[in-house]
């Protein structure tokens, strides 16, 4: 199939700890995750792959929503039973790449805008332009509470104050422009006072006077991730993200988010193009159609239903440990991210799933649309591409690391084969990459919430 689109994108999702109750069990699997040379392995391996970024998700707490316990994270090393700082990795996986992206997931809820775009303008410039922010309002009272506060923000404020917060980190990054530092030792001039400014913030939710003692960064703004699946979680990523992840059970519902989203930036006057879409896949990959699902069957088995259950209680932000394994999971208000809910609704509805085995399969996560052989896999994502459901992929790893490296030794030489992804980067910054234009000084303007 042809497509008049550029090539896809991809980004890869890591965790910095185990991630997957079944995945770190799994034979081969290397339990290396304290260490930097295990994130910039899996850094070489992606870059081989001619992949956009390197995407590592972050949570603030170690999750207990459901029965209000850790027992069910610690116990089987789910989502949250250990996660590294991501921050300090992207510049350890910078070190040794030359063209992947590095992205980390800071949350707007309970940090400050000045140290958060510090660091990521410190990244971008270490990186040779490569740094990319997922951007979080954080939703769980679990992680209020390491942050001196029994509740966490309610759903409205918080997407106020995401706003408000990227607003002053996009001043700060403008705060020096361009042409501010010059660093000539014969005037001499380090740097032009009269080009670097305060920018004398006043808001609802931040003082900031600035300027940043950073330098105006590379891509001018990092790029910009964000994930959001309710009515203003859409809003907010359709008006600030250059790349929106998200999470979809079938093509249907990937689509209908892929319109909607494209159709809300036109609206804010942005172009479609200039928000890319990568919805997630977890590819199997085996040497025959049968072996990749026999294959998915051991990962789903080494999951503790109440492994995947917690990880969902947490996603959800709904305790569901009162509720009976061998029924189907019942409509519930979810406070949560609602992306998930829609997901695991969806999914329940169409395979007949008890809670049981939605507990195992959600601590699998993996695809049904993506196991197979190599050329099934590629199959898979080309029609989703093609059909106008993404513009590429998040593609995570069922196992580390290596379900990384059969993905970029078996699917990317088909993909590239087709004509649907680059067999060379071309650009010298991530933003060159991904096809997105540098935004000049001022532009987050354009972008605020409620404009």
């Amino acid at each position: 199939m042809s497509t008049s689109r550029n090539q896809m994108h991809l980004a890869a999702f890591v965790t910095a700890g185990p991630g997957r109750p079944g995945g770190w069990r799994y034979p081969g699997s290397e339990p290396n995750w304290l260490s930097a040379s295990y994130y910039q392995h899996i850094g070489r391996v992606l870059e081989q792959g001619r992949f956009d970024l390197m995407f590592f998700a972050d949570i603030l707490s170690v999750p207990d929503r459901l029965g209000n316990s850790m027992d069910s994270q610690l116990r089987y090393g789910s989502l949250g039973s250990l996660r590294l700082d991501p921050t300090p990795i992207l510049a350890s996986v910078a070190a040794v790449t030359r063209h992947l992206g590095v992205a980390a997931t800071v949350s707007t809820s309970y940090l400050e805008p000045f140290p958060v775009a510090r660091s990521f303008a410190t990244t971008d410039h270490l990186s040779d332009g490569r740094a990319a922010w997922n951007v979080v309002t954080s939703f769980q009272d679990s992680e209020a509470r390491n942050f001196g506060s029994d509740r966490h923000i309610d759903r409205d404020k918080r997407y106020e104050r995401a706003d408000e917060f990227l607003e002053v980190a996009c001043k700060l990054w403008d705060s020096w422009e361009d042409d501010a530092l010059v660093v000539d030792p014969a005037v001499p001039l380090f740097a032009d006072p009269e080009r670097v400014h305060r920018i004398d913030h006043e808001g609802e939710w931040f003082s900031v006077r600035g300027p940043l003692n950073v330098s105006r960064p590379p891509q001018g703004y990092p790029v910009i991730i964000q994930a959001g699946a309710s009515p203003k979680g859409r809003d907010f990523a359709a008006r600030w993200s250059d790349v929106i992840f998200c999470s979809h059970a079938s093509l249907e519902s990937a689509r209908e988010f892929y319109q909607d989203i494209k159709g809300r930036a036109v609206r804010h006057g942005r172009r479609a193009e200039d928000v890319k879409i990568l919805p997630m896949a977890n590819p199997v990959i085996g040497p025959t159609t049968e072996a990749a699902h026999e294959t998915e069957r051991q990962l789903t088995d080494l999951v503790p239903p109440l492994a995947g259950l917690s990880t969902l209680a947490y996603h959800l932000d709904v305790d569901l440990s009162g509720l009976p394994l061998d029924e189907p999971l019942p409509d519930v208000d979810v406070p949560g991210v609602q992306g998930h809910y829609k997901e695991v609704v969806e999914m329940t509805r169409r395979d007949g799933l008890t809670l049981r085995e939605l507990g195992k399969r959600y601590g699998g996560r993996i695809e049904g649309a993506f196991v197979g052989t190599a050329a099934e896999v590629a199959d898979g994502m080309e029609r989703w591409y093609t059909e106008g459901a993404c513009d590429g992929f998040t593609v995570g790893a069922v196992h580390t690391p290596g379900a990384f490296e059969d993905f970029v030794r078996q699917v990317v030489p088909e993909l590239q084969r087709r004509g649907v992804l680059r067999t060379e980067y071309e650009g010298r910054t991530l933003r060159d990459n991904l096809g997105l234009r540098r935004p000049a000084s001022g532009a987050w303007r354009d972008r605020r919430y409620g404009a």
